[in-house]
């Protein structure tokens, strides 16, 4: 993790205004590791009639106490985001302390969340997304959720190769997190995660989930309005369509829309769509090719205009509220779980009670009720 964080962060922002030294601007694009290596060593630039490196602007070291960090993630101080943020997914008490310290000054960032299979170009298009963003002087979050394997419990936690234009820009913080075996396409610690980034001055928050099937539907607990990207031609697209994903979206994007099969793709959708039932919103259907940036702009017009449509109406707060109690139920839920994991681990009486259920003697329901019971009388 201490690594992770050390690609993302170690490098301090650049003053608007100010030349970058000329390595940076030769290495942009390269491999986060060799820039690493040169933010850490300093670099030789042609300009340096010395041939002394050139060190980076020094960054503050971390607060000791979740106050202190609180103020400088306020600040805008991205390094104590990515520390902040790694204390949550390690479910540090710090970390919640942090949040509790700088939840007063979230909600004013736009959630958007982005879902889709695997390999239609999520990342892609978010990349074109922040690249409108930026040149609109909007400060952006990017959260990437990737799949950890069931089995090693790792991540690749490779959605970022896409952003890799964004490295360098102050006005653009990237992380991406681990599933952890995490259902739904998102990871437990995704709300908290972007409410911390809210906190320290994003204009924009980008959810992205793991590539999902049609029953992963989380992202609408977290995000103010829900991208769905889709692309024509990945086999029988009537598994795209079922029920489940075609429930939540605002917006339907068809990236890859150069292939012959896009029309198609689009009818179909369509024809999902009038199955279901009428609302204010009408879900607009768009076409991207993210790669070219073609369609994107008119994407992030849709998406502005969803915004403000759930704004007029009211039922922006109504997702927030909804969001905000179905994060509630499930922390509690998870702590609940782990109280009563530890009571129970080797307790003699439940070691009894599941000997009955394993001889047959007992169903696992009638099992479950009495150690409900026991746990909470």
């Amino acid at each position: 993790m201490a690594a992770h964080e050390a690609q993302q962060h170690e490098w301090a922002p650049v003053e608007r205004g100010r030349r970058r030294p000329q390595a940076v601007r030769e290495v942009a694009g390269r491999r986060p590791a060799k820039l690493l290596q040169l933010g850490c060593l300093g670099a030789h630039t042609p300009d340096d009639k010395s041939g002394a490196p050139v060190p980076f602007a020094p960054v503050a070291p971390l607060g000791s106490t979740a106050a202190e960090l609180a103020e400088r993630l306020v600040a805008g101080d991205k390094r104590a985001l990515a520390r902040a943020i790694s204390l949550v997914e390690n479910d540090d008490p710090e970390g919640w302390a942090l949040v509790r310290e700088v939840y007063p000054r979230t909600g004013r960032a736009a959630m958007v969340g982005f879902t889709g299979p695997p390999g239609v170009g999520k990342s892609t298009l978010i990349g074109a997304i922040v690249r409108n963003a930026r040149e609109r002087e909007r400060e952006v979050a990017v959260l990437s959720i990737d799949p950890s394997s069931p089995f090693t419990k790792g991540a690749l936690l490779g959605d970022r190769i896409r952003l890799a234009d964004h490295f360098l820009d102050p006005g653009v913080f990237i992380r991406s997190m681990a599933s952890r075996g995490s259902l739904g396409g998102l990871s437990e610690a995704t709300l908290q995660t972007a409410l911390l980034m809210d906190a320290s001055g994003k204009d924009d928050v980008l959810l992205e989930t793991v590539g999902v099937g049609q029953a992963e539907v989380d992202i609408i607990d977290h995000a103010d309005t829900v991208v769905l990207v889709l692309m024509p031609g990945s086999g029988d697209s009537v598994q795209a369509l079922k029920a489940g994903v075609m429930e939540i979206p605002d917006v339907i994007v068809v990236n890859k829309a150069d292939h012959p099969l896009t029309d198609t793709m689009v009818r179909e959708i369509r024809g999902v769509l009038s199955l279901g039932p009428r609302t204010d919103w009408s879900v607009p259907i768009l076409r991207t090719e993210a790669v070219k940036g073609e369609g994107v702009e008119e994407v992030v017009e849709k998406i502005a205009e969803h915004r403000e449509h759930i704004r007029s109406e009211g039922t922006l707060e109504e997702r927030r509220r909804r969001n905000l109690m179905n994060e509630v139920m499930e922390l509690a839920a998870v702590r609940m779980r782990r109280r009563l994991d530890a009571a129970v681990k080797d307790d003699p009486d439940v070691q009894s009670l599941l000997d009955e259920v394993v001889a047959r003697r007992l169903d696992p329901a009638s099992a479950a009720a009495k150690l409900l019971e026991r746990e909470t009388s």
